[in-house]
C-alpha cells in the first residue's frame, strides 16, 4: 500500500507543472472577475463540467470557492463535525453530542463504531465526470510529529469512461503517551456508459486501515495533575495512563459493482424508459483489540495474562436484481429484490461452567423493496421501502419525504421515517480475552419512529426539526460493579432535536451561527445528550493584492452544555452510558486566517485559543483530556490540467 501511494504523489507531483500553466483562474465566488490575473489565453472549460455523481445519482460539480463552510469541513473527516467533539488527536474517535437513528438499515452493523466516524461505506463514494484531468490534494498539520494527506485524481479517458483514484493517509503521534493513530484509505473507482447509452456501468475498490494506540485515559493521580493544571504538567506526555501496551486496529476491503440495461433507448425516448439492473457487494471487516498484557485492574479479570487478542471478523456478500421505470406522467419507480449472505464472530467456542457461547452468526436474508418519486401539485414526494422477507433477521423500512417549493427563495419539507432491524452484531454475540466482554443475547428488534419538518429560507434561516421514538433501545452501560456490557431498555425513548443556521453577509463582513436544542423526554437514563450545542463564527472577508489573494479571517465559538458525557471503552471501542460525571460546558474559540489563490485554498487556524487564558481542564470523554492549544494549518490544492 505504501508503494502505490508514493506512486500516486509522484504522479500527482509530475502534473504540477503543467497544471499551472493550464488551470481554472477563479475568484473567491467561483467566477474571473475584473484584476484577476489569468496567464492561460484558452478558454478553460466550465465549473459546472467537472461533475461529482452520488451513489444515489445526485450530480453536483467541483467547488473551489473559499466560503466559512470550507472552513468547518477542513478536519480529518472532510465533513462538518459541529455535532461531534473530537479527542485529542487527530484519527481518535469522536463523542457524539446527538443521536440520529440510521433508518436505511435493515441488517446488524458491524462491530467497534466508534472506529467507524472514518470508515467509508458505499454511500460515502462518489464517481466522477470530467472534461480534462482533475487532482486534488489535502494536507493539515496534526497535534504532534505526523501529518495528514488526501490524494485524489480522475481522468476521463473518453467522454464515456472515467477512471479515479484516490489515497488517505494520516499518520499522528499526539500529545499524550501512547494515543498514536495510523490511517490508510485506498480507493479507486470506474464509471462508464455505451455510445447509444443503453448500458451504464459503475464500480469502485475501497481497503481500510485504521489503527489506534489505545492507553484507556488518565490514572487517579494524573486526573488530578491535569484538573489542577499544574504547571509541571503542561508537557502532557509526563501524565501517566492506564496503559501503555494496547491497539485496536480496524481493516476494511470492499467491491462494489452497479450497472443497468436500458430495454428502451434514453436517445429516442425523452418520456419513458424501463431498464433492468443488478447490484453487487462483497465486504469484509475485521476489527483487532491486542495488549501484551492484561490490565485487570481496568477491565477484570482474564483468560490469558499476556500477549491478548481479541478478533472480529464479517464478510457479507450482497445481489440485488431490480428494475426501474420512469414516466412523465406516472413519475420514477423502482422495485429490487436482494440476497445477502453474512458470516459474522470468531473462530472458537466460549464455553463456561452454566452457559456455552457460540463462535458465529452465518445465514442469508432475503429482501424486497422500492422507491418513487413524483411532482404532484407542486409537491416533490420520494417514498423508499425494504422488507426482509426470508432468513434469520427481521427487519424492514420505510422512509417518506413530502417538500413543496413556495417560491424561488423558500421551501418546507415534511417527512417520516420508522424502522426495525436487529441490533449491532456485538451486542448479539461478542468474544475477548477478558471475561467480563464475552456474551450472546437474544435481543429484540429496536424499532423506531421519526417525524420532522426542514425549512429552507435565503432570507431567514435553514431549520430541521425532529421527533424521534425508539422502542427497545440498545445501548452500552454499566452494571453495578462497574463492567460495560449490552443493555436493552425497556421502556420508550423519546428525544427531540431543533437545529437552525444563517449566515448573515454585510459586504466585507458576515456572520454565520449554528444552534441546536435538545431533548430527551422519555429515557434519560440511557440517552444522554447536552441540552445545547452552538458555533458563532465572525469573520472579515476581501479580496487583496489586486484581487490575487481572497481572504477570510476572523473567529469561531463553539459551546456545548454541561451533561453526562459517555464512556469511552477501548476493548469495544465503542461508547457506554455512565452517570457518575458532568462534563462539557466549555467554550471553544478558534482563529483563522484562511485565503484562496487561483484553486488552492490555504488554511491556518489557532484551536482553542482561549486555553492559553484561562487554562484547560477539560474532556473528550471522561479521563480522556479535550485538545489543548494548537497552531494547525494547511491546503486544499486543484489542478485542472
Amino acid at each position: 500500500m505504501k508503494q502505490v501511494f508514493f506512486t500516486l504523489v509522484l504522479i500527482f507531483f509530475s502534473l504540477f507543472s503543467r497544471a499551472q500553466e493550464r488551470t481554472l483562474s477563479q475568484s473567491g465566488n467561483n467566477e474571473a472577475e475584473p484584476g484577476t490575473a489569468q496567464e492561460d489565453t484558452l478558454a478553460p472549460p466550465p465549473i459546472d463540467l467537472y461533475q461529482i455523481i452520488s451513489i444515489n445519482n445526485d450530480t453536483t460539480y467541483i467547488d473551489t470557492t473559499l466560503n466559512i463552510k470550507k472552513d468547518y469541513r477542513f478536519n480529518y473527516l472532510r465533513k462538518d463535525n459541529f455535532e461531534l467533539l473530537p479527542f485529542s488527536n487527530t484519527g481518535q474517535t469522536y463523542t457524539s453530542l446527538s443521536h440520529d437513528p440510521e433508518f436505511d438499515k435493515i441488517m446488524p452493523q458491524f462491530v467497534a463504531q466508534a472506529r467507524h466516524f472514518g470508515f467509508m461505506e458505499a454511500g460515502d463514494i462518489n464517481y466522477y465526470r470530467v472534461p480534462t484531468p482533475l487532482t486534488e490534494l489535502y494536507f493539515k498539520t496534526v497535534p504532534e510529529q505526523g501529518q495528514q494527506l488526501d490524494a485524489f485524481f480522475t481522468i476521463n479517458t473518453t467522454d464515456r469512461f472515467n477512471f479515479s483514484v484516490a489515497y488517505k493517509g494520516v499518520r499522528a503521534l499526539g500529545k499524550y503517551q501512547h494515543i498514536l493513530t495510523s490511517t490508510g484509505i485506498f480507493r479507486t473507482t470506474a464509471n462508464y456508459r455505451t455510445a447509444n447509452n443503453k448500458y451504464q456501468v459503475r464500480a469502485h475498490f475501497v481497503t481500510h486501515d485504521l489503527m489506534n494506540e489505545e492507553n484507556g485515559g488518565l490514572t487517579e493521580q494524573a486526573l488530578g495533575q491535569y484538573l489542577r493544571e499544574e504547571e509541571e504538567f503542561e508537557d502532557r506526555s509526563l501524565l501517566d495512563v492506564r496503559f501503555e501496551n494496547a491497539q485496536s486496529t480496524l481493516d476494511g476491503k470492499r467491491f462494489y459493482l452497479d450497472h443497468e440495461y436500458f430495454l428502451t433507448n434514453p436517445a429516442l425516448d425523452s418520456l419513458s424508459s424501463l431498464s433492468v439492473g443488478h447490484v453487487f457487494s462483497f465486504n469484509y471487516k475485521k476489527f483487532q483489540f491486542s495488549q501484551s498484557s492484561a490490565a485487570q485492574e481496568v477491565f477484570g479479570k482474564s483468560f490469558e495474562s499476556s500477549s491478548l487478542r481479541d478478533e472480529t471478523r464479517l464478510e457479507e456478500v450482497y445481489n440485488e436484481a431490480n428494475v426501474k421505470f420512469r414516466n412523465n406522467i406516472l413519475g420514477k419507480l423502482k422495485f429490487h429484490a436482494g440476497y445477502n449472505h453474512y458470516n459474522y464472530g470468531y473462530n472458537s467456542v466460549y464455553i463456561l461452567e452454566d452457559q456455552s457461547i457460540t463462535n458465529r452468526l452465518v445465514g442469508s436474508v432475503i429482501s424486497v423493496g422500492g422507491e418513487y418519486q413524483k411532482n404532484i401539485g407542486g409537491f416533490n414526494l420520494d417514498a423508499e421501502a425494504s422488507l426482509n422477507i426470508a432468513g434469520d433477521f427481521s427487519g424492514n423500512y420505510l422512509k417518506a419525504t413530502a417538500s413543496y417549493l413556495l417560491n424561488e427563495e423558500n421551501q418546507i419539507e415534511f417527512g417520516f421515517k420508522q424502522s426495525s432491524r436487529n441490533p449491532n452484531y456485538n451486542f448479539l454475540l461478542y468474544q475477548s480475552d477478558y471475561i467480563n466482554h464475552n456474551w450472546q443475547n437474544n435481543f429484540s428488534n429496536i424499532n423506531s419512529q421519526n417525524l420532522n419538518v426542514k425549512i429552507d429560507s435565503e432570507k431567514l434561516f435553514n431549520a430541521t426539526a425532529d421527533f424521534t421514538q425508539i422502542q427497545n433501545h440498545t445501548y452500552f452501560g454499566l452494571t453495578d460493579a462497574g463492567v460495560v456490557k449490552p443493555f436493552q431498555y425497556g421502556d420508550q425513548v423519546r428525544y427531540l432535536k431543533v437545529k437552525a443556521e444563517r449566515e448573515f453577509d454585510f459586504g466585507k463582513f458576515g456572520m454565520y451561527h449554528t444552534l441546536m436544542y435538545q431533548n430527551v423526554l422519555n429515557g434519560a437514563d440511557v440517552l444522554k445528550l447536552p441540552d445545547f450545542v452552538t458555533r458563532n463564527s465572525f469573520y472579515y472577508q476581501d479580496h487583496w493584492f489586486q484581487r490575487a489573494l481572497y481572504l477570510q479571517t476572523g473567529f469561531t465559538f463553539k459551546y456545548f452544555s454541561e451533561y453526562e458525557m459517555n464512556g469511552y471503552d477501548p476493548v469495544l471501542a465503542e461508547f457506554f452510558v455512565q452517570n457518575q460525571q458532568e462534563l462539557g460546558g466549555f467554550p471553544v474559540v478558534d482563529f483563522f486566517f484562511n485565503g484562496k489563490v487561483r484553486q488552492t485554498r490555504i488554511f491556518f487556524k489557532l484551536e482553542h485559543l482561549n486555553a492559553l487564558l484561562t487554562g484547560n481542564d477539560n474532556f473528550s470523554a471522561p479521563g480522556y483530556p479535550y485538545t489543548d492549544f494548537l497552531v494547525r494549518f494547511g491546503l486544499v490544492w486543484n489542478f485542472f490540467l
